[in-house]
């Protein structure tokens, strides 16, 4: 684990993708990186059915992987009655822990709005039934994912804006609807400065992080392949804008996430 100023650092990525073409076959190497980087806990997050698979057989092999599964608005073309039962069954598996990722996509994607919306409120359903929090994929559509989740009284549940990239104004928002938030190595990005502010004021205990890997790779491995292990350079982005020691934040966000995602720790200092 992690050691800074004589403090054992315990990182939780919340939203990962080991599951990803480019990480999978791998596995075991990234997994053993980020535990020498302190990241013991980790999510793989699924958005179609390859995937969600992947998902649970990593969750299935490691004993500090869990599965986030669900259709990426992305994939929400391709979501029929059949996906939606396996997937109802697929969520009943010991160690998923959220749906997700779900949410709206509005940048150049195949699939219409209408349908990612109706896939968004169908999954969101399900999730209230299986009285699971949701992974919200949100991009270029804050409007109607606000609108949507207030629609859907997600209170309940609970959830957590996944990469969040909006601003100050937004996260009050989303946080009002009894989300958390979580940041990505944008946070770390020199010119994402709504971002920044956004992560100056959030609150430490609806703060989640995340790597989004093999996307979003932080500073200083900017436009590199991200990796679990990662997820250290975002905490230490996160402790400089809040001016806190890094450890506060690795503190935080790892028992935000346990409690977010029901998880008992483990995890032995």
């Amino acid at each position: 684990m992690k050691i800074i100023e004589g403090v054992t650092m315990k990182i939780f990525d919340s939203h990962t993708h080991l599951n990803d073409d480019h990480l999978y076959s791998q596995a075991d190497r990234y997994a053993e990186h980020a535990k020498s980087l302190g990241v013991v806990k980790l999510a793989n997050v699924g958005s179609n059915q390859v995937l969600n698979d992947r998902s649970l057989a990593l969750s299935a092999k490691y004993n500090d992987m869990y599965s986030i599964i669900g259709w990426h608005p992305e994939d929400s073309i391709h979501f029929h009655d059949e996906q939606k039962q396996l997937l109802i069954e697929q969520l009943q598996s010991p160690k998923v822990i959220a749906v997700g990722e779900i949410g709206l996509d509005y940048y150049q994607t195949t699939s219409p709005r209408s349908i990612q919306k109706r896939v968004f409120k169908d999954q969101i359903d399900i999730a209230k039934q299986l009285h699971l929090p949701i992974s919200v994929h949100n991009r270029e559509a804050f409007e109607d994912t606000y609108e949507i989740l207030k629609e859907m009284d997600i209170h309940d549940i609970g959830g957590v804006m996944h990469s969040f990239n909006g601003d100050p104004e937004w996260l009050k928002k989303f946080l009002d609807l009894g989300m958390s938030v979580s940041y990505s190595g944008v946070a770390s990005f020199k010119k994402t400065h709504d971002v920044h502010d956004a992560v100056r004021n959030t609150p430490f205990d609806r703060m989640l992080v995340e790597t989004d890997a093999p996307y979003l790779a932080p500073e200083p491995l900017r436009g590199k392949q991200n990796e679990p292990a990662y997820t250290l350079y975002t905490v230490e982005a996160i402790a400089r804008l809040c001016d806190v020691n890094p450890d506060v934040i690795a503190a935080h966000t790892y028992s935000n996430a346990l409690r977010l995602f029901g998880i008992e720790d483990n995890e032995k200092n």
